[in-house]
């Protein structure tokens, strides 16, 4: 029988967190204002929530096995409530640069979890449905932004811009904990050894592919708009139009994702994705302009949507646990996410900002060669990760 209420459970936490996200996005620019911090001021401030969910991903991996990826799940989730406004309340940037930690520590703990109590899901569901999942907290992460923006418009302050929103959230968590969010499958206990989970031999591809594909989403975030204004001449309204292309063609496509993976197989939505991708940012790269602008991120965005969904799939069934083999790949891929913009920076600097990001398209590439096998060869071989590798591989 498959874990109907689990999932949709489930499916409340991924869109919590991604209301979360969305909604501190918005608020940064606020915090910055109201502590008066330089740009440098906040690249630091920023760097402790990175390096919080660096921290606290492999720790996160060994905690499901101990308490079952469902209690792990609601727990982390109330760690995130507890920790989202914390960063409105902060008086000085030592202090905003302590609770960002912590809230770097608690979703990045809460990402491994609930990803790893996901691919648990996945596995009695027998069948590819991880992309609903990461679909979720992308129009949690869009509604999250929205409901933010309407909140500074408002006329609300910085505290309430983060407290309004973490009510919803509190209430999809709890509701979530207390109705459905349950463990499935057996549990299997956790391995001697050290807390942190680093990566395998079986992960380590996948980590790998994780690095480059988060490396790109970041450095499309950070600097896609910097690129366009420059090539475009300073039109910043269409320099803005380039990331919104690419987050609205990501989120539409996580919803189609697993239907995506089911019709195709996995290891042939990481190939065809990743060339999708690199070919999205050679079309910017070459021809900068409005129109490949918004088509060129938008690919890049259809092409990158569902291959972190895949890879953190494949990950859990290339361990003992789900949350182990996620934290493993999540942890890589939360690095590349950090390392990528300041090597996209630092590269500019000597060689210009277009070449250095047609490293991005060097990434895109590599993915399509090498992913689609490290995807179908994941499995450690256990009854219930056999029968889910069975499931996908058949489509492959």
């Amino acid at each position: 029988m498959r874990p109907v209420k689990e999932r949709f459970a489930t499916l409340a936490v991924f869109l919590a967190n991604g209301f979360g996200i969305g909604a501190w996005a918005v608020e940064v620019p606020r915090i910055k204002e109201h502590l008066a911090l330089s740009d440098a001021s906040l690249g630091i401030a920023l760097f402790s929530f990175a390096l919080g969910a660096i921290v606290a991903m492999p720790l996160a991996g060994r905690l499901a096995p101990h308490l079952g990826s469902g209690r792990a799940t609601a727990l982390l989730g109330a760690a995130f409530v507890i920790a989202l406004p914390l960063p409105a309340l902060a008086p000085s940037l030592p202090i905003l640069c302590l609770v960002l930690l912590l809230l770097g520590a608690a979703n990045g703990a809460m990402d491994v979890s609930m990803n790893g109590h996901a691919s648990a899901i996945e596995t009695v569901w027998k069948a590819p449905i991880m992309s609903s999942f990461h679909a979720a907290w992308s129009a949690g992460g869009l509604l999250g932004a929205a409901t933010g923006a309407m909140i500074q418009k408002g006329g609300i302050g910085v505290a309430g811009g983060l407290l309004l929103p973490d009510v919803f959230i509190a209430v999809l968590v709890i509701s979530a904990a207390v109705l459905a969010l349950h463990d499935v499958g057996p549990r299997v206990k956790a391995a001697a050894g050290s807390a942190f989970a680093l990566p395998s031999g079986a992960v380590l591809k996948l980590a790998a592919l994780a690095f480059m594909c988060m490396m790109m989403e970041g450095a499309v975030a950070d600097w896609s708009a910097v690129f366009l204004r420059s090539a475009l001449n300073g039109e910043a309204s269409v320099a803005a139009l380039g990331y919104s292309a690419f987050a609205f063609s990501m989120a539409a496509c996580r919803i189609v994702g697993d239907v995506s993976v089911r019709r195709f197989g996995s290891s042939a939505v990481v190939r065809l994705g990743g060339l999708i991708a690199a070919g999205g940012l050679a079309l910017v790269l070459a021809l900068p302009s409005t129109v490949t602008a918004c088509l060129g991120f938008a690919l890049v965005g259809i092409g990158l949507a569902n291959i972190v969904p895949v890879i953190f799939s494949a990950a859990g069934r290339s361990t003992a646990t789900p949350a182990l083999g996620v934290s493993m790949a999540a942890t890589a891929g939360y690095a590349g996410f950090l390392v990528g913009p300041p090597v996209i920076g630092f590269g500019a600097g000597f060689m210009g900002l277009r070449l250095a990001l047609s490293v991005l398209v060097l990434a895109g590439l590599i993915v399509c060669v090498f992913g689609g096998r490290a995807v179908r060869g994941a499995s450690v071989g256990t009854p219930e990760v056999t029968a889910r590798a069975a499931v996908e591989g058949s489509v492959d």
